[in-house]
């Protein structure tokens, strides 16, 4: 796969802050040092490195975005939808947090959701979906 730029914070170069969220962001991100680094040097990121350090998740060939993207898209719709929101909800909302409090506020949030997964428990019981297969789920 041909090596691109990813990503830099180039506005360094010409003495322009960061005023599009990077500073808060990329932090949560990659962590602060990490995003110190690329902060204020301004370095070129490559896609490589970007995927090792968690600032994407997946590197694809060029031209092989969208297909990956529809390809997750259909992998996401299989499951069941209320319990993929109830967790997206807790992920998006647990920032800030104490842990104790984002823990209280997960099963808050998801406690109905683990009732309608006792079926799924069931077929996973009788053995569907044994050693991370996703079909037939």
């Amino acid at each position: 796969m041909e090596e691109t730029a990813f990503m830099g914070v180039y506005c360094r170069r010409w003495g322009i802050p960061l005023i599009d969220g990077g500073t808060v962001r990329l932090p949560r991100l990659v962590g602060e040092g990490r995003a110190m680094d690329l902060i204020l040097t301004g370095r070129r990121v490559d896609a490589e490195e970007a995927l090792r350090i968690g600032l994407c998740e997946y590197v694809v060939p060029e031209g092989g975005a969208r297909a990956k993207a529809e390809a997750l898209a259909q992998d996401i719709a299989r499951f069941p939808q209320s319990c993929m929101r109830a967790d997206r909800r807790s992920v998006m909302a647990q920032h800030g947090l104490p842990l104790r409090d984002a823990l209280r506020q997960e099963w808050r949030g998801s406690k109905d959701e683990v009732t309608k997964g006792v079926e799924g428990a069931t077929r996973f019981a009788s053995g569907k979906g044994r050693g991370g297969d996703f079909r037939d789920v």
